[in-house]
């Protein structure tokens, strides 16, 4: 800017000065994008840079499961995300085969479709899964950050950075322009992918390894509606010779939309190093793979990329903090990746926020290594696991033992025989595919994790045994450290989600009519602290009824107790029963999970 005095233009080169902000979000993928979003919903101002010049330009993640679909209902996205998703319906009948076009060994209804799941589904949230694919979901992301504050920077390197007691000095790159300039904020956060910079830089502690197995993604265009309709999926997995996707042994066709757009995951072996692949190779793969030598596809992107199986044991050192793949790498298997990144910044946001503003103390911000980096180890372990469950199918076909292609075919045939070993291959196929339940219907990891760190306090009960497969099934709870269970309440006008009582930026007691003290207790403990705490009274003549009595079963307390949530939705504490102090029982319970002690 050129600035006038004495009547004269002063030319003189500006004065450099660093950008403040209080977070810096290195990286604009889901952990990244999601995490500005949040902190801009809760008014912290952040800047978010990517070295790149726009968001994923591949679709990589796609499935959003439950936890996801209401965190984005929590800030008010879920209608833009489900307007340019896959529904759940049309996600399910995952289909194994030879080819498309060939036969089929089985299908199994997924992602909550069977239904006797949808019904645990329908049950357990407010929202329901959809499959929308990362380069339509980040634009969304980022987008509503920008319009809420964030100030986003395309094209923007981070090239290292240096922390202090008062914050954290990053070096970043112009790509477009050669400068070097700071960012100085209170905070930083890491969320720039797999082979995270900000993450090596920490030095993190990792448990496992990198490139486990490589595999290769081929997009591509074709009508394959007339094939796919009718068996209406994401995932179409193909068994045929050489069809190797990370040394798991099936080609996968998946949908990225109806029935139009698809990806291919086609798997290499690294020990032969990396392969270069033409766009003549691919279309080879495509043909193989949808069965048909003459199918008119569009090739539209080739990538390479290896399968993980490491998690970091520790998220964060001092001011600075990673997300998403930067500390959990793993397979696309039971699609935890892009959920498990976002569910990272959920849990993160509101804790910078209450820092920042002097809500809470810095220790509460170690409870996000404490809650998450077990979520992390589960999901990775999980996904590998599934991944290798694969070996089950393949031994039920007796494909482990086949020397070529003609034997992997009659060992495939030999299902179809009238003979007791006929009988035997089908019984074997069967309990192989019942296996795989645990990769696409794994309900409680998705929606199971409780937390337990200094941010949740006891209420001195045992967590409860699991009535069903803690993996497969989801069991809602109200035991501290767990996700507030869903139910319907409201009035005779309008039905709403217990989740929806419980705004993000704000801690919420759940009590009932003979409980009502709790809200003066509430409000007295609130101004003590400057923290805001609303309260809910449920049941008849009050603004929220509970419409099915669902609540009542689900609270786990009597009508006289509470049950306080914190704004990410998991429940920091409980009282069974309405205490002789309860504003004394709220001020230590609070002053715990805040981190405040020391000021108390």
């Amino acid at each position: 800017m050129v600035t006038f005095h004495d009547g004269l233009a002063d030319t003189s080169p500006p004065t450099h000065t660093a950008v403040e902000t209080e977070v810096l979000i290195v990286g604009s993928g889901p952990a990244g994008a999601s995490a500005a979003l949040f902190l801009s919903t809760l008014g912290v101002p952040n800047i978010m840079i990517t070295k790149y010049r726009w968001t994923a330009n591949t679709p990589r993640a796609h499935i959003t499961n439950q936890r996801t679909m209401e965190i984005f209902r929590d800030v008010g996205i879920e209608a833009q995300v489900l307007a340019d998703a896959t529904p759940h319906h049309l996600i399910g009948d995952t289909v194994f085969c030879t080819s498309i076009t060939g036969e089929e060994i089985g299908r199994i209804l997924t992602w909550g479709n069977h239904p006797a799941r949808h019904a645990d589904h329908a049950l357990a949230s407010p929202s329901l899964n959809c499959d929308i694919p990362q380069t339509y979901l980040e634009p969304i992301l980022v987008r509503n950050a920008t319009a809420r504050g964030t100030q986003t920077q395309f094209s923007t390197e981070y090239l290292g950075h240096t922390q202090d007691a008062d914050g954290v000095t990053v070096r970043v790159l112009n790509r477009l322009t050669g400068t070097e300039y700071t960012i100085r904020a209170k905070y930083l956060i890491g969320a720039d992918g797999a082979r995270s910079a900000v993450a090596a830089d920490l030095d993190l502690p990792y448990e496992g390894r990198m490139d486990v197995a490589g595999s290769m993604n081929i997009t591509f265009k074709a009508d394959l509606a007339d094939l796919c309709r009718h068996r209406p999926s994401v995932l179409y997995w193909v068994i045929q010779p050489g069809a190797n996707v990370g040394g798991i042994g099936a080609g996968l066709v998946r949908m990225v939309r109806p029935w139009n757009e698809w990806l291919i995951v086609w798997g290499f072996d690294l020990a032969h190093g990396v392969p270069e692949v033409t766009e003549d190779d691919a279309l080879q793969i495509v043909r193989n793979l949808v069965g048909d030598p003459a199918l008119d596809a569009e090739i539209t992107g080739i990538s390479l990329w290896g399968n993980n199986e490491q998690y970091a044991t520790r998220l964060q050192r001092g001011r600075v903090f990673c997300a998403g793949d930067a500390v959990h790498k793993h397979p696309p298997s039971n699609g935890l990746g892009s959920n498990t990144s976002i569910q990272d910044s959920y849990n993160l946001a509101w804790k910078l926020a209450a820092v920042l503003t002097g809500q809470a103390g810095p220790s509460l911000l170690d409870t996000y290594t404490a809650e998450r980096a077990p979520v992390a180890q589960q999901i990775v372990l999980r996904a590998n696991k599934s991944a290798r469950e694969f070996g089950a199918l393949f031994e039920a076909l007796g494909l482990d033992a086949a020397q070529s292609a003609e034997q992997m075919h009659a060992q495939i045939e030999e299902r179809k025989d009238v003979s007791p070993a006929g009988a035997a291959k089908r019984a074997a196929v069967r309990e192989a595919m019942e296996l795989k339940n645990y990769e696409f219907n794994a309900h409680g990891v998705e929606m199971g994790q409780t937390y337990q760190s200094s941010a949740v306090v006891p209420d001195g009960t045992a967590r409860p045994e699991p009535a069903r497969d803690p993996e497969l099934y989801y069991e809602p709870s109200t035991w501290p450290g767990a996700r507030l269970p869903h139910a319907w309440v409201g009035d005779s006008t309008h039905k709403r989600s217990t989740h929806d009582l419980v705004p993000y930026g704000e801690f919420t007691l759940l009590t009932g009519i003979t409980g009502e003290a709790w809200a003066d207790a509430a409000q007295k403990a609130a101004d003590r602290l400057g923290v805001p705490v609303r309260t809910v009274v449920i049941g008849p003549g009050r603004d929220v009824t509970d419409l099915y009595f669902d609540w009542s079963r689900l609270s786990g307390v009597d009508e006289d107790g509470a049950v306080l949530v914190r704004p990410d939705k998991h429940v920091a504490w409980r009282s069974h029963c309405l205490p002789a102090d309860p504003e004394a029982e709220l001020m230590s319970v609070l002053t715990v999970v805040l981190g405040r002690e020391e000021s108390a």
